[in-house]
Parts: C-alpha cells; structure tokens; sequence
C-alpha cells in the first residue's frame, strides 16, 4: 500500500506541474470552477433556488450534502490523506531534499486530509440530484420525435454533469489541493450518496424529532469515533499543524476549513432545515394558498438568494475555536430558517393585503 501511495502522489506531482505550467493563463477560470464546487455555495445559491422551484428537490439537495459531507469527514479520518502543497515537503523520496516547487494560491491552504476531495464529492452529489430532478419532470417519451428529444435532453444534461465535476476536479488539482486519485474517490463517493437518496422517500416526511434524532447521531458518532482513535493515540487533526507549517502565506489559513468547521456547519443547516420546515411560517406560505403562484415563487427565490449573499459579509471571530463553532452553528441554522419559513411568510404577508383589496 505505500508503494501504490508513493506511485499516486509522485505522478500527481508531476500532473499538478504539468498543469500550473500549461494552464496558468486559465487560473480566474479554474478558481471559479474550484468556488463552484464549494460546499458553501450548495446552501447559498443551490438550494434557495431549487427549494422554491421544487420543495422535494431542494429538501433532498439539503440531506444528501450534509450527508455526503459527513461521509467525507469520516472517510478524511480513516484515509489519512495527504495534500500535495505539503506533501513534497514532508516526504523522504525524493533525494538530496530536491522537491518539486508547487505554486500555492489564495484557495490553497486547507487544513483538514485529502482524500476524498470534499469539493469534488459535494459537487458531484448535488448536481446528480439536480440532473436526476430536471430528467424526471420530461415526459415519458411515445412519439418517435419526443424519443429523440428525450435522449437530446439526457445527453446534454449529462454532458453538463460530467463537464462541470471534470473543471472542479482539474482546479481543485491545478491549485495543489488534491491529488487527482483523491478528486476521482470524491465523485464516485458523491454519486453513491445522492442515488442512495433516490431511493429514500422518507426524508420528504421526516418530523422534527428525525431531524434532531439525526443530528445528534451524526454528531456523537463523528464526536465518539474521534475520542476513539485519541483513545489509541491517532490524532485525527494531524493535518493542522502541517497545514500552517507549509503554507506558503499564514493569512491563506482558515480554521472554517478544519475538519469540525465542516461538520458544525452541516449539523446547523439541517437542524435549521427541520424547525423550519415543521414550523407554522412554512405552512401558511410555502404550503398555502400562495405557494403555486409563480410571482409568489420568484420573489421567494431572488429575496432568498439576495438575504443569502448579505452572510457572506458576516464575519465569524476566529480568536476562540469553541465560540466560532457555537456561531458558525447559529449563521448555518439561519440559512434554512429564512429560505424556508422566514422570507416566504414574510412574502405571504405581504401579498395578502392586496388580495383583500382586490
């Protein structure tokens, strides 16, 4: 085994070389890709979209990025994955201390494992539920022509698909984050997680006491399986250090990318998903009277996404780790709460003035 890893790393090397050499021009391009990808924008664009276009396709996009991002945590714990920006710094096989120079960037410096990729993962899973979505509202095909069309549609959606993980897999390689065998585990584990959900109908249903029952599973589980392997003397934030130790520029560190940032912001999204989705807001709004007008839709969706871009220029303070779990909890859970419950009554209220006038 760590003669495969040795072979992997050292031609992902030379890849992620070949890359920042005959790519370079395309660098904007390839960090907007990398940003596609970002777990963040599946909450902050994806989902107020899709929720207001569809409920059941943005409730499950909901479940099945938290879940594979959970999934991707524990799969970082057991692989013990190397990065390459630090990698070629810390490993004996290249001789008189003769390593390769990779380039860092801005987007660089993550701090967890990895592999998997947990951008390659997120993305892939949430586009297959968004391609998935989109080919089960076309019509069963009869007619010899919507056959055709049916198979045009299938083929340039899955075109888009594999198009769109490709580019955030080539950028996550290009700015020394992954190596390439780490982007290609992160599709497929996407993939596997969002088709298991196509064949889970019951979180369209779940009460608020399964959402709090699977939050606090995930998080003893993610909590106990950490204190185990402290326990036997494996420190599963081995990454941090050497993390700091080989970036290129301090100010490239963040701590919302350590392992626990991640799993802190998940469990606060989907426990903001089941109070709002179980509170009377959404009911009177997303459930009632107004919920099939388009107007009552559109102004749903662009007031979501124009609230959801205002979070961005909400800053966390970093000075104390527990605080800034304890707040990154909240900001996450507010996400659902205002997409869901909060933006659509306020919306629903506002419209129903105008139709007593009228």
């Amino acid at each position: 085994l760590p003669f495969v890893m040795d072979f992997l790393h050292r031609n992902g090397v030379l890849i992620i070389q070949n890359l920042q050499k005959d790519y370079r021009a395309c660098y904007n391009f390839l960090n907007f890709m990398s940003k596609v990808g970002e777990p963040r924008n599946i909450f902050s664009i994806y989902f107020p979209l899709w929720f207001q276009l569809n409920q059941t396709v943005g409730t499950k996009m909901i479940w099945v990025a938290v879940i594979g991002d959970w999934f991707n945590l524990i799969l970082k714990w057991i692989l013990f994955g190397h990065r390459p920006y630090w990698w070629v710094q810390e490993t004996q096989i290249y001789p008189n201390h003769s390593s390769p120079c990779l380039e860092q960037f801005p987007t660089t410096c993550e701090t967890g494992p990895g592999s998997p990729s947990g951008h390659a993962m997120g993305s892939s899973c949430v586009w297959y539920v968004m391609v998935t979505a989109a080919l089960s509202h076309t019509v069963t095909p009869v007619e010899k022509f919507s056959i055709t069309l049916h198979r045009l549609t299938w083929s340039c959606l899955w075109s888009l698909y594999w198009l769109i993980q490709i580019s955030v897999c080539i950028s996550r390689v290009f700015i020394a984050t992954h190596f390439p065998h780490q982007v290609i585990l992160g599709v497929i584990g996407g993939m596997l997680v969002a088709e298991a959900f196509e064949h889970t109908p019951g979180i369209q249903t779940a009460t608020l006491s399964m959402y709090l029952k699977t939050n606090l599973f995930l998080f003893l589980f993610a909590l106990g399986f950490y204190l185990l392997l402290r326990l036997l003397n494996i420190d599963l934030l081995w990454s941090v250090p050497i993390a700091k130790k080989w970036c290129a520029n301090p100010d490239w560190i963040h701590i919302d990318t350590t392992p626990f940032a991640g799993l802190v912001r998940n469990l606060g999204v989907l426990f903001g998903l089941g109070f709002a989705i179980n509170s009377e807001m959404f009911l009177m709004s997303c459930r009632g009277e107004n919920s099939c007008k388009p107007s009552f839709r559109l102004l749903c969706a662009t007031t979501s996404l124009a609230t959801l871009q205002l979070y961005h220029f909400i800053e966390i303070p970093t000075q104390q780790e527990h605080l800034f779990y304890v707040l990154s909890f909240c900001k996450s859970a507010s996400i659902p709460l205002a997409v869901v419950a909060l933006i659509p009554y306020c919306i629903h209220m506002l419209m129903k003035p105008s139709e007593k006038k009228i």
